[in-house]
């Protein structure tokens, strides 16, 4: 149970560091927050992916892919959200 958890905070540090790569602005977010998002971003990931295909089956992580564009998805949000990142032009 142990690897389980250590796994999904990977998981989830990973695909949370690619939504900040590939989301423009700098994000003042810690590793901690990262990891947050990444995990949220595996569930949001896989709840969009069952309504596209085989409809809700209820809250399931998804893949690679599915987990970084759910860690967009939530990235964004929190943006919106708290404000925290205004883009300067």
């Amino acid at each position: 149970m142990l690897w389980t958890v250590i796994g999904w905070l990977v998981f989830g540090l990973i695909a949370g560091f690619i939504a900040r790569a590939v989301v423009p602005g700098k994000d003042d977010i810690g590793i901690l927050m990262t990891i947050v998002i990444g995990v949220a971003g595996s569930v949001v990931g896989g709840f969009v992916f069952g309504l596209l295909t085989v409809g809700f089956r209820g809250f399931q992580p998804a893949g690679w892919i599915g987990s970084i564009i759910g860690a967009v998805i939530v990235l964004v949000i929190y943006n919106k959200v708290t404000g925290r990142k205004r883009l300067r032009r």
